[in-house]
């Protein structure tokens, strides 16, 4: 990604150069489904490779991550930002785009007993062989979660990011916006949580149960990948245990 600045239409303009950097990269996807989005949060298309989909140009938007907002969250600045953030994505679930199927992804399925014996959570081996029954298909954002949203006056200024999008699980969806990442400071209480919910059901339900089970799917995934952060995975464990047992 480079942020660059140029002449477009003879007039000075800030835009984000989005380059594909591995076979798979899906900007032909982005962009299908930015041009057919028209609020003014979403990113607009100036550019892209029509070939071969291998970079797209889209206007620079206003904002910044929740994250730099609230920084280290000491007094909890996050809570009046958390109903508004699951609204957004209980509209995005409410589109009607013409997009395909999402592509299939590690995270949407769950763990093994082999993952779950060398991270030492055998005890979630049962959980994880009883998933909900019931799933919603949604148009979904695919990577909807702190750093691809920005925000200026306390309200959501854009919405960034959409090469994973495509029509899949709601409640998966939910869950990528809900499970805290390494460093995160916010969405660690159950409070912000439930704003979170309260927001997003607005516009629409969902079901709370598959949602915590795709969050504990998550969960299982970035522990692997960050088993040497002592804090992060204690901090996983610790959720597991509270929430899945």
């Amino acid at each position: 990604m480079f942020h660059v600045r140029g002449i477009v239409a003879d007039k000075e303009t800030t835009a984000y150069v989005k380059v594909a950097r591995q076979q798979g990269a899906a900007i032909g996807n982005e962009v299908n489904i930015l041009t057919q989005l028209n609020e003014s949060i979403f990113p607009k298309v100036i550019d892209y490779d029509r070939e071969l989909g291998l970079f797209s140009v889209t206007a620079d938007m206003p904002g910044l991550r929740l994250s730099t907002i609230v920084e280290d969250n000491q007094d909890m600045a996050s809570l009046s930002y958390m109903e508004e953030y699951g609204e957004a994505l209980s509209k995005i679930h409410q589109m009607r785009v013409e997009a395909d199927k999402q592509a299939d992804r590690r995270f949407y399925h769950p763990p093994t007993d082999e993952v779950l014996e060398k991270l030492d959570l055998a005890f979630l081996s049962e959980y994880f062989n009883d998933k909900p029954s019931g799933e919603k298909t949604v148009f979904c954002h695919g990577d909807f979660h702190y750093a691809n949203l920005l925000w200026k006056d306390s309200h959501i200024s854009a919405i960034l990011d959409f090469e994973l999008a495509g029509y899949g699980d709601r409640d998966f969806d939910i869950a990528w916006a809900l499970f805290v990442r390494p460093g995160q400071k916010f969405l660690k209480t159950n409070e912000e949580r439930e704003l979170f919910i309260k927001g997003y059901q607005k516009n629409g339900d969902c079901n709370i149960e598959a949602v915590k089970y795709y969050m504990a799917q998550c969960y299982t995934y970035f522990m692997r990948m960050c088993y040497d952060d002592q804090e992060y995975c204690e901090y996983i464990r610790d959720w597991l245990k509270a929430n899945c047992i």
